[in-house]
């Protein structure tokens, strides 16, 4: 028990202060990248055109040679690495290929990478530095206390910002224009898809161990309406401090009652604590996370406790062909052992910028304009990705998956023979109005 217990001590900090859902970067491709590591100086790799070597002697126009710069605004330190990481690496093997394949018209992208040290007040003196940088967009966010903070400088600015893992339903308003949600819904979205999968497995007992904090509260009201709409299951919900590691009391109250599913969505700091307890107490129930990163669950908790018994949520579909396609190439470009779903998201925002800077140019506003009025079917998403008005996510499936034995499919996971299996497919969910 000790050995567990020190697993999940450890594993605190891969969950600690989720508020949001709640490896360095690397390449040797063709782009232009940027890593911003302090407000003194940034190094910058210079990219240029080809020579035109044409025989007109007609005097051309000059080709512009400087690059179309991105922002990658990320947790690379603090408690939000495991999502912000691979948010990262996403973006920049979508550059690396772009720019592989001649730009964007020929103009190159530059990604500038820029560490929010997981602090919203950093991540707003950085947005402010993009912008002055001159980048089109921002991409990356993972922590919801930094999605509000930076949003209101993209709204001002008007530059889209594209939210990962920010899931508080108090990020966007009714006026929101440039803020996009890609991966993760609002909050009140996120119990309905459970619910589903309840009711399509039969389940009769639910539990639930909540924060005693604004998301937990509204994962709380959210999964009180979800399950209150269904007849046949029962929901028992315990509230836990936000700091809390010992769950014992907690999972003494939900082993009486006996659940099949035991929901720590709503706690994303005590995730790795109350899958590893659950296993101690050896109740017989699978604990659900907060979109985590699946390979660091495995990591923490270990092989025997996370297999079979952790099931997660993700806006990957780790079954698509377009998937297998992309996630060998994130392992080769990234030096990662699993591309996980802020990857895949990642790699997706690059995609739709590339594409409306080529259909509407470089003016932020207008690529915002464009964003909002297409739909756009990214590689390795489970749904397709449209907005609101307001930049909720409209037409959002969450695929419910579990840790399986694997063996994975061949390429896919470097770092082991576990790969996620499915469970759901939840309907498009209806978007959450602020």
């Amino acid at each position: 028990m000790s050995k567990r217990r020190n697993r999940w001590l450890s594993l605190l900090a891969v969950f600690a202060l989720v508020g949001a859902s709640c490896g360095s970067d690397s390449s040797d491709g063709g782009s232009a990248t940027t890593v911003a590591e302090d407000d003194s100086g940034d190094t910058t790799a210079d990219t240029e055109a080809p020579a035109d070597d044409g025989g007109d002697d007609t005097p051309d126009e000059p080709a512009n040679t400087d690059p179309i710069k991105i922002g990658a605004l990320t947790s690379l330190t603090g408690p939000f690495t495991p999502w912000g990481i691979p948010s990262s690496q996403g973006m920049q093997l979508a550059v690396d290929e772009i720019n592989a394949a001649g730009g964007i018209d020929g103009q190159m992208l530059e990604l500038i990478i820029v560490d929010d040290q997981s602090d919203a007040e950093e991540a707003v003196k950085q947005i402010e530095k993009l912008h002055e940088d001159g980048v089109v967009a921002v991409g990356g966010t993972i922590s919801s206390g930094i999605a509000i903070a930076t949003s209101l400088v993209a709204e001002e600015a008007q530059i889209p910002l594209f939210l990962s893992k920010a899931g508080s339903s108090a990020i966007l308003t009714t006026d929101s224009r440039y803020t996009f949600r890609t991966c993760l819904p609002a909050a009140p979205m996120i119990a309905s898809p459970w619910a589903a999968y309840a009711q399509q497995e039969g389940f009769t007992k639910v539990g639930a161990i909540i924060a005693d904090y604004a998301w937990g509260q509204s994962f709380k009201s959210a999964a009180e309406a979800a399950f209150g709409e269904l007849d046949g299951i029962e929901l028992q919900v315990e509230v836990a401090p936000v700091p809390e590691k010992d769950f014992t009391t907690y999972l003494r109250s939900l082993e009486a009652f006996d659940p099949d599913l035991i929901l720590a969505t709503g706690h994303p700091p005590g995730t790795g604590p109350i899958l590893l307890q659950t296993a101690d107490l050896g109740l017989d129930a699978s604990v659900s996370g907060p979109s985590a990163s699946l390979g660091a669950v495995v990591a923490g908790v270990g092989d025997d406790v996370a297999i079979d018994r952790f099931v997660d949520y993700s806006c990957a579909d780790y079954f698509s062909d377009s998937y297998a396609d992309l996630a060998p190439r994130y392992i080769a470009n990234s030096g990662e052992s699993f591309m996980e779903d802020d990857a895949v998201a990642g790699y997706g925002v690059v995609t739709m910028l590339a594409e409306a800077i080529g259909a509407v140019g470089d003016d932020p506003a207008a690529i915002g304009e464009y964003l909002h009025g297409n739909t756009f079917t990214l590689d390795g998403m489970a749904s397709p990705v449209s907005w609101t008005e307001w930049g909720e996510l409209a037409t959002s499936q969450l695929l419910l998956v579990k840790v399986g034995a694997g063996p994975a499919p061949e390429g896919l996971n470097a770092g082991g023979d576990w790969y996620p299996e499915k469970l759901f497919l939840s309907e498009p969910l209806e978007p959450f109005v602020p």
